[in-house]
């Protein structure tokens, strides 16, 4: 009996109503009843105050000191505070939506209480009260998401009601020799662990099976893509001389780091295979990332094929035009520019000599997607900053050539965990060195008070010739604060540097705007530029050397490293200052930790650990997937056993063959991304 196909109103007490409330918690099958897992476990364990851990949930015993303290709030709502001595400790507990308590509380009187505690604060936020004192209670409850009329004791009830007709009949998943080889539990015997624990092991061992489940099957999902890729893929093997290439590396102005060397060679190994490459190429900002793009193109140009760079915006086209042109120049490649702004005849004669081979490499912005773009022989296809654009546009820039290359570059630093989960499809190179000789950005935390001697700072770096950035907190690029925020700070500092040319960029301007603004900044012009975050990654201005940011607290650390990032590009010592005023711990964490590393990696990691998967990446990144028991962060490990498994599954013949394999390749069907054909 197939469970998920099975409506949820074959469990007994389900009716209809019970079903139009479940199914607005995404219950429709007896499978979806059984898979509704806890989002937390309440142990109503008495602990010492003392023991109790900041934001930690707990049980603790003490007296009511004071008459309870009743405000009301519209819309019905309210806020009950009493005053509790707990052993020699005198806190606030707090009540939400609960008046009624107001006539049980009195002093003297013992309670039990269980919510979240706040150390700071000394408050106790209760979401549950026993009066009188109570047995040891070594049981632990399992707490739902609810909706409506629905309780947590009704889900809970449903749930086991719903194990005691069907709970026999939860298919295994997992062939036997990978839960024996990891000593993993029954499936059935996990997901009736997880809505009815016994002791904390056996919550334990439950969520340790489901866990490495739901990695397993994402990433066998990941790895299918990957080879079905690889395999439709088998495009034209680029034929180019190994010693061509390494003289072109020699000829370069500087040497290959360590890890510029061993990614260059990835990606010539993924060129001269049979297979397209599909490659991500992370690199923090300033690692050498063009370089890298440079052998490659010149790789692809030795084997008889053109190369295509595409950059978000126009400024950033002309800083590559520029790089690559003088990297490949001096061996007589024709390396030319296509933007919006490429008009009449120029643009006429590019496209004509595109056309023809002429033009070896062609760098331009959205602009070389248009139809009119048309390659004698696109062989590799470079995207930089392959976030900014989306998935239409980058295939058809591909399928400009005949199964060209592709490389997509990138400056935001991802953590492994995320890297495998949301480019699990493609393979990942990490340049995670940077240049010697280059002097590290000196970060320097500053309260508000402290504004007048941060500015004082910059004057003197005015002076001396360079140019600042001052960057104020994105609150949304619509919202008038913002913008009113960035004019504010405007005109202030035109008070301030009167003798300087001060200029703003927000993200109400229009886009030609914008550009024209990094031009005066990039042409010295401009020397002190007020903006919001809308500053392009990689726009390289070599004479700015500090980056002040107000409100820094307001930023995740990627994105604080990503502003530092702008300076640090010339030969002169560079600062970045954050001014910042944070009340929580989390917020004066991330100050600190961004004044003592300035590696990207490390702070991508931790940024991951304190904002969490969805944060990192913004609410409108897709691709991320969306575990229900799994967490990327705390069980990295397991992340990458499954994916190791998935691989070797997927490129096994005994997975296409074997029964022991069938309700995975079920599975792979069932998401509709592939055809059983593929799988039977």
């Amino acid at each position: 009996m197939n469970l998920n196909q099975l409506n949820v109103t074959e469990v007994s007490g389900i009716g209809e109503s019970k079903r139009e409330v479940l199914q607005e918690l995404g219950i429709v099958s007896v499978m979806d009843l059984l898979e509704y897992l806890p989002f937390r476990y309440d142990n109503h364990q008495l602990k010492d105050l003392a023991d109790v851990k900041h934001e930690e949930r707990a049980t603790i015993e003490g007296k009511v000191h004071s008459e309870p303290s009743l405000r009301y709030f519209p819309r019905k709502k309210s806020k009950l505070s009493i005053r509790v001595l707990i052993g020699r400790y005198l806190i606030t507990a707090v009540f939400f939506n609960q008046p009624y308590l107001k006539k049980q509380l009195t002093p003297g009187q013992t309670v039990t209480l269980t919510g979240k505690w706040d150390a700071h604060k000394m408050t106790l936020t209760v979401n549950d009260i026993k009066f009188g004192i109570q047995p040891q209670d070594e049981s632990i409850d399992p707490v739902y998401p609810v909706k409506g009329e629905m309780s947590v004791k009704q889900v809970r009830r449903l749930i086991k009601m719903g194990f005691s007709q069907y709970g026999d009949q939860v298919e295994e998943v997992l062939p036997a020799s990978t839960r024996e080889a990891y000593k993993l539990w029954a499936r059935s015997k996990a997901l009736y662990s997880l809505h009815f624990p016994q002791t904390f092991e056996h919550l334990k061992q439950a969520r340790r099976r489901m866990v490495y489940e739901e990695f397993l099957l994402f990433q066998l999902k990941m790895q299918m893509f990957r080879k079905i890729n690889r395999e439709q893929s088998a495009g034209e093997t680029l034929h180019f001389k190994e010693e061509d290439v390494q003289k072109f590396i020699s000829s370069l102005p500087f040497p290959l780091t360590g890890a510029q060397g061993r990614v260059t060679q990835e990606i010539l190994n993924d060129m001269s295979s049979p297979y397209r490459m599909n490659r991500l190429l992370q690199g923090d900002v300033g690692s050498g990332k063009t370089v890298v793009a440079a052998i490659a193109l010149y790789a692809a140009i030795a084997s008889g094929t053109q190369g295509a760079l595409m950059v978000p915006t126009e400024i950033l086209a002309e800083q590559h035009f520029q790089s690559l042109g003088e990297l490949l120049g001096p061996h007589d490649l024709t390396v030319e520019m296509l933007t919006s702004s490429v008009k009449g005849k120029r643009r006429a004669d590019i496209l004509s000599r595109l056309a023809s081979g002429e033009v070896d490499v062609l760098i331009g912005t959205h602009a070389l997607i248009q139809d009119e773009v048309e390659f004698l022989k696109l062989g590799l296809v470079i995207t930089d900053e392959q976030h900014r654009f989306g998935v239409k546009q980058r295939r058809v820039l591909r399928e400009k050539g005949q199964s060209p290359d592709v490389l997509f570059m990138t400056a935001t630093p991802i953590p492994r965990t995320l890297a495998i989960s949301v480019f699990g499809d493609m393979d990942v190179s990490v340049i995670d060195e940077m240049p010697a000789g280059r002097k590290a950005i000196e970060t320097y935390w500053a309260k508000h008070h402290m504004l007048d001697r941060v500015l004082g700072f910059v004057q003197k770096e005015l002076d001396e010739g360079r140019q600042a950035y001052v960057i104020c907190p994105l609150i949304e690029e619509s919202d008038k604060l913002d913008v009113q925020n960035a004019i504010d700070v405007h005109a202030q500092l035109q008070q301030y540097f009167q003798q300087y040319n001060v200029g703003l960029m927000h993200g109400r301007l229009h886009s030609s705007e914008k550009e024209e603004v990094m031009r005066e900044f990039a042409e010295n012009r401009c020397h002190v530029l007020v903006s919001t975050t809308v500053v392009e990654v990689g726009v390289n201005v070599p004479n700015a050397t500090i980056m002040v940011i107000y409100d820094a607290e307001r930023f995740g650390l990627s994105q604080l490293h990503q502003l530092r990032g702008r300076v640090g590009r010339g030969s002169d010592q560079s600062y970045c200052i954050l001014i910042a005023d944070p009340k929580s711990e989390e917020g004066k964490e991330r100050m600190r930790i961004m004044t003592e590393t300035s590696d990207g990696f490390v702070l991508s990691e931790k940024d991951l650990e304190l904002r969490g998967p969805g944060d990192f990446f913004g609410n409108k990144q897709s691709g991320l997937p969306d575990f229900k028991i799994a967490d990327i962060v705390h069980d990295y490990r397991v992340l990458e056993v499954a994916r190791n498994d998935a691989s070797k599954l997927v490129n096994s013949n005994a997975f296409y063959t074997e029964e022991t394999y069938a309700p995975l390749r079920d599975y792979l069907k069932q998401t509709g991304a592939f055809s059983s054909e593929r799988l039977d």
